[in-house]
């Protein structure tokens, strides 16, 4: 750990700027984007003819660095007087490394690793503005940064990363924006600093739409619209103004814009004003929630899961997800009104809701609880679990730790894995690492997989795992194969693991998982509906489907629409039933037996 702490005095040009000057903001009087000119012609560098009227100056880009003395010292953390960097600074324990003022400068040389060299970053990228002045020097949005941290955030916009491909020691993290909740709208790859920072990176991004509001519509950057009034992309909006409200203004921004405007005769007016924000850019703000999720149902239980669906919830610009609680806890986040709520215990009866979300983070209330209960433990030949790692996320070929939620329901890990690689679709490939399940309940009587060595290697095993006992070997090699390990009958909770891959540098690509249910004191009958009961043709193209039910007697058919709409019901049935004059779309097929039920999708053309 590198760790120089030197003591420098405050500079004396800050000393009586310890407030906002009387009369400072006497005509920032309007609202909307009126209330932002006005606030342009109090920051800027022009004579507005104002009263009083302060001109900001411009101290020049190499004097940042002094100004940093005085506006970026940490006498909030370890209260040492070293640089107070926001990608480095732990605010609840020590720093990995600190920074001394003009001592551990940038060289022009280095900055490979974090903790070398500390320079200046713009939060808004120098390219936007073509490294023109006075943007270039000014402290409001050009701030200290490790050197490395720096050039790893490069040009990327700010946003919500799902899955990072850098983290840096204090948290902040770069990788592909969270493309729901309130930063719904962007894919791309975007640089998220930690909490305690949000707030004060948002109040820069709105300074710097303020500031230069006679110049910013020129600017090409993916945060931005082309517009001089909203400035930015709808998406970045909803996040600034987001972490803006999450991340107040805290003591530390006010002394840093006490200390700038005693350099640069200018201040930031959403630090001293953080209502402006609001007023400003209330018109593009969503408040409105989603309607509540309606005639939520429970389909399809076995002894570990539970489908459900519910008709769509409207909103005044768009639903992006919903919600699902289970027993009032929050279970997971979907983006379709169909979902399968697994890893649940079996003989257990268990209360579900669901609310809805918008691109603006507005939430509707709860949906009205429905019941579900699981059955009793599964049994061989049933299907369990199954998982096409269709959730992996965007495909990456760096080998990071990846996390996500299973096609059931359940959490995945799998260490050392890229996720570029395909086989029948999504596939995590995984070089010296292994890949675990959470727990499930149900059993496991036996399990089947794919696998490939991709690249160069040979070929191999890794040890297949349940609650970490081997109970048998999954191959590998240069050709695709599926292997089915029988018998393995374990009762109860399982995670499932593949480990001790027999060569650490051969990348082997696994799809298809699955594993079927096991508990020797329940029949196959029970639980084998899935099988018995088809549905054809699907898709259709005549508007019409067959449904047959074989032998099971007492079967009851309802058909729905994908907004929950009954559109047939019918009882007792046995043998083939036709449907016909069906609309087009997805439409849901439930099937209900004495005991237990499911529903299937079918593709009306």
């Amino acid at each position: 750990m590198k760790t120089k702490l030197l003591l420098i005095a405050l500079c004396t040009f800050c000393i009586g700027f310890s407030q906002v000057p009387t009369g400072y903001y006497n005509s920032a009087t309007g609202s909307g984007y009126t209330l932002k000119t006005q606030l342009k012609n109090i920051i800027d560098s022009d004579n507005d003819g104002l009263s009083p009227e302060f001109q900001s100056t411009d101290p020049g880009y190499s004097g940042l660095y002094t100004t940093y003395v005085a506006s970026d010292s940490d006498s909030y953390y370890e209260n040492n007087g070293s640089v107070l960097d926001m990608y480095s600074e732990n605010p609840t324990g020590a720093d990995d490394y600190e920074y001394t003022h003009f001592t551990d400068q940038d060289p022009g040389t280095g900055g490979t690793s974090e903790g070398e060299f500390y320079n200046r970053e713009h939060i808004i990228p120098q390219s936007v503005f073509n490294q023109v002045t006075p943007q270039r020097s000014d402290a409001h949005f050009v701030v200290p940064s490790d050197k490395f941290v720096n050039g790893a955030r490069g040009s990327f916009p700010f946003g919500r990363v799902e899955t990072a491909n850098l983290t840096t020691t204090n948290g902040s993290k770069r990788g592909n924006n969270l493309n729901s909740g309130y930063s719904a709208g962007y894919t791309a790859t975007v640089f998220e600093p930690i909490d305690e920072f949000k707030g004060d990176i948002a109040r820069m991004h709105f300074y710097f739409a303020t500031r230069y509001e006679d110049d910013v519509a020129s600017y090409s950057y993916s945060m931005f619209n082309g517009t001089s009034d909203q400035v930015f992309d709808q998406t970045f909006l909803n996040i600034l103004i987001t972490w803006h409200n999450q991340d107040p203004v805290s003591t530390r921004e006010m002394d840093r814009n006490n200390a700038i405007f005693g350099r640069q005769n200018n201040r930031n007016p959403f630090i001293d004003h953080p209502e402006y924000v609001e007023m400003i850019w209330s018109s593009t703000i969503d408040s409105e929630a989603p309607s509540v999720p309606t005639n939520v149902m429970v389909s399809n239980e076995t002894s570990n899961s539970i489908d459900l669906s519910w008709t769509a919830s409207t909103d005044n610009i768009a639903v992006t997800e919903y919600d699902v609680y289970v027993n009032s806890v929050f279970n997971k986040s979907v983006s379709s009104t169909t979902t399968t709520v697994s890893g649940l215990n079996s003989e257990t009866t268990y209360a579900f809701t669901v609310l809805a979300k918008d691109a603006a983070g507005n939430e509707s209330s709860q949906s009205t609880s429905v019941n579900g209960t699981t059955l009793v433990g599964g049994t061989g030949g049933t299907d369990c679990a199954t998982e096409t790692f269709s959730n992996i996320g965007a495909a990456s070929s760096s080998y990071a730790e990846r996390m996500w939620t299973g096609d059931d329901g359940g959490e995945w890990t799998a260490t050392d894995a890229r996720t570029d690689q395909t086989l029948t679709g999504n596939a995590i490939t995984i070089r010296n690492g292994e890949l675990t399940s959470s727990s499930i309940s149900g059993g496991i009587g036996s399990l089947t997989v794919t696998t490939l060595r991709a690249f160069s290697g040979g070929s191999g095993t890794f040890n297949l795992r349940v609650n970490g006992t081997v109970v048998g070997t999954i191959p590998y090699g240069d050709v695709q194969e599926t292997t089915t390990i029988n018998n393995i009958d374990v009762t109860g909770n399982i995670i499932v693991s593949f480990t001790d891959k027999a060569t650490t540098s051969d990348r082997v690509i696994i799809d298809d998982l699955s594993w079927s249910c096991y508990d020797p004191t329940l029949g196959t009958d029970d639980l084998n509906l899935e099988k018995l009961v088809t549905v054809y043709p699907n898709p259709s193209s005549d508007r019409s489907i067959t449904i047959n039910t074989a032998n099971i007697t007492g079967t009851e058919i309802n058909v729905y629409d994908i907004t929950g709409k009954l559109l047939f019901s019918k009882k007792n049935l046995l043998g083939n039933t036709q449907i016909s004059d069906l609309p087009q779309g997805m439409l849901l097929v439930e099937i209900i037996s004495s005991k237990r039920s499911i529903t299937k999708k079918v593709l009306i053309r």
